[in-house]
């Protein structure tokens, strides 16, 4: 069994017109067209899990670069979540910002200027 990634899919593609387009190289065993949370929109990729593996590098090398719906289709094996890089850390907004309390400890204060 191989998952397959396929990115830049137009967003009016269905379920059954991958699987479609994928049975034509092998036997599809599901197909996930993976959608936004809030608006239940298609985001523009999908994974489509082929039974045997020969026959999904077979669909690789034949439908990658290949267009669909007016847009060309990457389609390459999937990697798990352990083994794709990080994106750098944080997930929100916000810099992680400067020093810590911890970091003055130990410096003479220095004395204020007076305001006036």
């Amino acid at each position: 069994m191989k998952n397959l990634y396929v990115g830049n899919l137009p967003h009016s593609t269905t379920e059954a017109e991958l699987r479609t387009v994928f049975q034509a190289h092998g036997d599809v065993e599901k197909v996930s067209i993976v959608t936004d949370r809030e608006t239940g929109r298609a985001r523009g990729f999908a994974f489509v899990e082929m039974t045997n593996a020969s026959e999904a590098d077979k669909a690789v090398a034949a439908l990658n670069g290949t267009e669909l719906g007016g847009r060309t289709l990457t389609i390459n094996e999937a990697k798990p979540k352990s083994e794709r890089p990080r994106s750098g850390g944080q997930r929100f907004g916000g810099g992680g910002g400067g020093r810590g309390r911890d970091d003055y400890r130990g410096q003479a204060r220095q004395p204020r200027e007076p305001r006036w």
